[in-house]
């Protein structure tokens, strides 16, 4: 069967996956890029965005785990949009016409509306279900690969709740945000049912890798 996979999701010392305040023009709220930098600086992310440059070490390695054989992504609403994206038609994410998936994405929202093609592979489809739910449906969608969950904090904790997720990488950023949204709570124990790794990067974030035992 198919893996469920979370790839590159960064927290802060204190545990938010996001800062307070999220909105269009602050998609992290208070965070701000502060979470992600140490993404943003990589070779990967410079060749997603069309630029020249980037780093090339530990960081870039973990950043490029994000996409070979995903076939489909489920995310939360918050990720989609900032609140409130369900009441604009128009709508249609946060990464133009040709977002970064470039397979089947499944947004969770009690807002379903129809499905959204865009270039380059990627149709948001949008689902008002439980984690199992979702995963069921997006595992027939992804035609044998493994599936990954995007984000954010809550739709994570939620999957792993449910012991739902395979593999989940997290980048402890050493920054504290003090408020946002916290991705541990309720998951007391949760290392008993997966190997842990931990790799510094010389960026000084800290790659943890659990794998289901």
């Amino acid at each position: 069967m198919s893996l469920v996979r979370v790839h590159n999701f960064s927290v802060s010392l204190d545990g938010f996956g996001t800062g307070e305040g999220l909105s269009q023009e602050a998609p992290f709220g208070h965070a701000g890029e502060r979470l992600h930098g140490w993404m943003f600086a990589t070779r990967w992310w410079h060749d997603m965005a069309g630029r020249r440059g980037g780093t090339r070490g530990l960081d870039d390695t973990f950043a490029r785990q994000f996409a070979p054989e995903i076939g489909v992504e489920i995310m939360g609403a918050g990720k989609f949009g900032p609140p409130g994206w369900h009441q604009d038609p128009e709508w249609k994410g946060w990464w133009g016409p040709n977002p970064p998936f470039h397979t089947p994405v499944f947004v969770l929202t009690h807002h379903p509306r129809p499905p959204i093609e865009m270039e380059g592979g990627t149709t948001f489809h949008f689902l008002d279900a439980s984690p199992a739910e979702a995963l069921e449906t997006a595992r027939e969608a992804a035609q044998g690969k493994d599936v990954r969950i995007g984000g954010g904090p809550t739709v994570v904790r939620d999957f792993l709740a449910a012991r739902l997720i395979d593999h989940l990488h997290i980048v402890v950023t050493p920054i504290l945000l003090g408020r946002g949204g916290r991705l541990w709570d309720g998951l007391e124990g949760l290392e008993s049912d997966y190997e842990v790794e931990s790799t510094s990067s010389p960026s000084g974030v800290t790659h943890v890798m659990l794998t289901r035992r």
